[in-house]
């Protein structure tokens, strides 16, 4: 869970609690490598495909792979970034935050578009994102990948590239950054 929505959901300002140290730096770097690797081989090198980081947890992931596929390649991918905030169905549940905002300076038609998030949940932010980046442009296809798949789907979403399956509890939260994985609890602020 990203800090900027951490900071707005019930509770309200509520703080991440870690209770274990799922993944550490070392980890996730070989995640990101590992699925690097997957996508050029899935696309059979790296023509046309661009990826786009979703606000605010999948961009620090989004920039990382593309820098692993830079270094495995030696091709730059552009990378953007998505704030799906607009096209959630949970609008009017959850505040609208302006701090994110959208920046794919790169036309995505007929380009394989792969989307990176840090943790897929119930599907719903994915949903979100497609509807978001069909307003960008028309790809060819939509790839995801996630550095989390904690489960509890809601929505009939799959990812493609998962950096750890983690089944977890509904009511446990999971912080996924570069500098590692860690499930707890999201607690109240006293």
């Amino acid at each position: 869970m990203a800090e900027r929505e951490r900071r707005r959901t019930p509770p309200y300002g509520g703080v991440f609690v870690p209770r274990s140290i799922v993944l550490d730096a070392a980890a996730v770097d070989r995640a990101v490598r590992r699925m690097a690797h997957e996508v050029v081989e899935r696309n059979q090198g790296l023509d046309d495909v661009v990826i786009i980081g979703l606000q605010t947890g999948g961009v620090p992931f989004a920039d990382a792979l593309g820098a692993a596929l830079l270094q495995i390649e030696n091709v730059e991918v552009p990378v953007g970034r998505l704030d799906v905030a607009f096209y959630r169905d949970d609008i009017n549940l959850r505040p609208v935050l302006p701090e994110a905002s959208t920046e794919v300076p790169f036309d995505i038609t007929r380009k394989v578009v792969v989307l990176v998030d840090d943790v897929l949940f119930t599907g719903r932010t994915i949903r979100a994102a497609l509807d978001a980046i069909m307003d960008q442009g028309r790809p060819r296809a939509i790839q995801l990948a996630v550095m989390v798949d904690r489960g509890h789907r809601e929505l009939p979403i799959r990812p493609d590239y998962v950096g750890k399956n983690l089944p977890t509890r509904r009511d446990e939260a999971v912080n996924a950054t570069l500098d590692g994985v860690e499930l707890g609890e999201v607690t109240r602020q006293v």
